[in-house]
């Protein structure tokens, strides 16, 4: 019980903190009164999908957030990161996932996308971050689930994708590298792992499938398991580096990802422990199977236009003002003590 009281109050804090990161002109930013930019839009919506409580999805205010990417779309299909910032296929990508899982998705809006995308295919198999750049790992994996997103697989070149991505696992490290000739990274397990699996999607829906030609699921979930974790908790990029949120997050979502594959058939492959057994996560979104169709089934009852921004904004207000409210309370408590107890004010440290 005191467990789940715990995550309540986690969760409500979460809530009230990426309202304050949204922008009243739609997305969010990296934090409050910064500028919204697509990267930290798709952080705050899958991580208020991750909540997945009516509270967390009433908290994105769809209108506005249509309306902020419409001003990132470009004439050629692509996607700013930002109110003039750089424009890359991460853009094209982030516009798509927050899109499609908030129930905002339309053609016109990714008019041109698909094409865009496709452009950024090199002639080595991956995809760059704009057409005529190198093939990169991480964007490779938004040229992949972006083409998903918008249901133009048939545009992407499976077999140069599937030729490229196995030449990214290292024979001796077993992890994966980003780009040619560059050392593994903890965090590609998930960029790498998750586009083989979305490329078997390709092709087991075009029938043009032939084998599962994947990855070394053993050698990846060994490297995850000891080499990448920190002695005091958190995942790294390699041994000595030091731990983050990011490589946490990517790389506990390749080590999913390669305990899942193709488990529509077989049972779950885990290396070690059954304690290693992670939820399954879904290769598009990164994040779970189950929140990502609770947040389909919420937003599915809405238009793609969204529902009435005036009401979501008021609600928004309510809880931003109520948060307020409880961090000025803590503060002066424990700056004068709490009257009601007669405590001293808590020392500085």
């Amino acid at each position: 019980l005191k467990k789940a009281v715990k995550m309540v109050v986690l969760f409500f804090r979460i809530i009230a903190f990426l309202k304050t990161c949204q922008s009243p002109t739609g997305g969010f930013g990296g934090g409050p009164g910064q500028m919204a930019h697509l990267a930290t839009t798709y952080a705050a919506v899958m991580a208020l999908c991750i909540v997945g409580t009516e509270e967390a999805y009433q908290a994105i205010d769809r209108p506005a957030l249509l309306s902020f990417l419409n001003l990132m779309k470009q004439p050629d299909g692509s996607f700013s990161m930002h109110e003039d910032g750089e424009i890359d296929i991460r853009g094209a990508y982030c516009a798509a996932a927050v899109a499609r899982i908030t129930n905002i998705y339309n053609e016109k809006l990714f008019d041109k996308t698909a094409e865009w995308m496709i452009g950024c295919q090199t002639y080595e198999g991956g995809f760059s971050a704009s057409p005529g750049c190198e093939a990169h790992g991480g964007y490779t994996f938004c040229g992949i689930a972006g083409l998903a997103l918008l249901g133009r697989e048939k545009l992407c070149h499976a077999p140069s994708v599937k030729k490229w991505l196995v030449s990214r696992q290292m024979q001796f490290e077993g992890g994966f590298n980003g780009r040619t000739n560059k050392l593994v990274d903890g965090c590609y397990s998930f960029w790498q792992a998750a586009s083989f699996q979305i490329v078997n999607q390709f092709e087991i829906a075009t029938g043009s499938s032939t084998s599962k030609f994947s990855f070394d699921r053993r050698a990846l979930q060994n490297y995850i398991l000891l080499c990448c974790q920190h002695p005091y908790g958190g995942l790294i990029d390699k041994p000595g580096k030091n731990r983050d949120y990011y490589h946490t997050c990517y790389t506990l979502s390749g080590l999913s990802i390669a305990q899942h594959f193709d488990t529509e058939e077989e049972e779950p492959f885990v290396v070690g422990s059954s304690k290693n057994l992670l939820e399954k996560t879904h290769p598009v979104f990164n994040i779970s199977f189950k929140k990502q169709k609770l947040a389909n089934d919420y937003f599915s009852q809405f238009s793609e236009k969204g529902f009435d921004s005036q009401k979501t904004k008021i609600i928004n207000l309510i809880h931003i003002n109520y948060f307020i409210f409880v961090y000025n309370r803590a503060f002066l408590r424990r700056l004068y003590g709490d009257a009601t107890t007669g405590s001293e004010p808590a020392p500085y440290s």
